[in-house]
């Protein structure tokens, strides 16, 4: 092992400044899940308690290390408890960004084929503007890599072909599964009255009501895309991210739904063509 300096009795090698560097940028990746939610408050409140635990245990109390010393011991499995949402969203950015993510590798060509229609966009666009100017609220989730089993399963399973006065009908204030939302899975309507984990974001404001919540909730853990039609005020809205894009009308829906739900695919497409192929298709089109 190289030194690189010494400090004091403290000797510095490259392996170290690489292990504090790759500590900090992954405490700097927790603070970013974390950043504007509930979970950074208990997180600051277990740090507190565990220099606490440092202090006492270095002036010799006993009996304060002792009770500390319990409490730490049990500390993961607090935290696995408490911070479950920020632990898989964490996850699920890691799993995004590996090569097991690549829904080609394990999938056989005949359900390959099946997975890729495109999704219909024009009922979708069509029925939002319909329900904007009836100030009907509507809540519809297009999945995207991950099909969002979990939150189909709270509703009622539907798996029926996307159409305008389908989506209508369900988000009628009359109808029994207006409540909840509308799941899109590959083109198909997947599930209704589901149910959304709602944002635990302090900073979200005060005029977002339990459909905006609901929508980002969602989008931070999941790779989803969320649309959101406002009862009060008649509102389209898209949802990605965490992130909320208000007051779309119908070209700017279009717009987006294309860039998030097709383009995506397009370029992925794409990049598996060889270059050839692709001044191929220019030319024959």
């Amino acid at each position: 092992m190289r030194l690189l300096f010494s400090i004091g009795f403290l000797q510095i090698s490259w392996v170290d400044v690489i292990d504090i560097s790759l500590v900090t940028y992954l405490l700097y990746q927790l603070y970013k899940l974390m950043r504007g939610s509930v979970a950074i408050k208990v997180f600051l409140g277990f740090l507190s308690i565990y220099l606490s635990y440092l202090i006492v245990k270095a002036a010799e109390m006993e009996l304060l290390t002792a009770i500390l010393g319990q409490f730490m011991g049990v500390g993961v499995i607090a935290a696995l408890i408490l911070f479950q949402q920020e632990i898989r969203k964490f996850l699920l950015l890691i799993g995004k960004s590996t090569v097991f993510n690549n829904e080609h590798l394990f999938s056989f060509p005949w359900r390959r084929a099946l997975s890729e229609k495109q999704i219909s966009i024009t009922p979708i666009v069509e029925a939002a503007k319909t329900m904007s100017a009836a100030n009907t609220g509507a809540l519809i989730v297009f999945a995207r890599d991950s099909e969002l089993k979990f939150y189909t399963d709270s509703g009622d399973e539907l798996d029926a072909i996307i159409s305008k006065r389908l989506l209508i009908s369900i988000f009628n204030k009359y109808s029994p599964m207006h409540d909840g939302a509308v799941i899109i899975v590959k083109n198909r309507i997947k599930a209704a009255r589901c149910i959304l984990p709602v944002s635990e974001n302090d900073a979200l404001p005060a005029s977002f009501g339990l459909r905006h919540r609901a929508a980002i909730g969602l989008t931070e853990i999941t790779d989803a895309v969320v649309l959101v039609v406002s009862e009060e005020t008649g509102q389209i809205s898209l949802v990605v991210n965490g992130r909320v894009m208000h007051n779309l009308s119908g070209q700017e829906l279009r717009n987006k739904l294309n860039q998030y739900l097709l383009e995506s695919k397009e370029e992925e497409e794409a990049v598996r063509l060889k270059p050839e192929d692709v001044r191929n298709a220019k030319e024959t089109a």
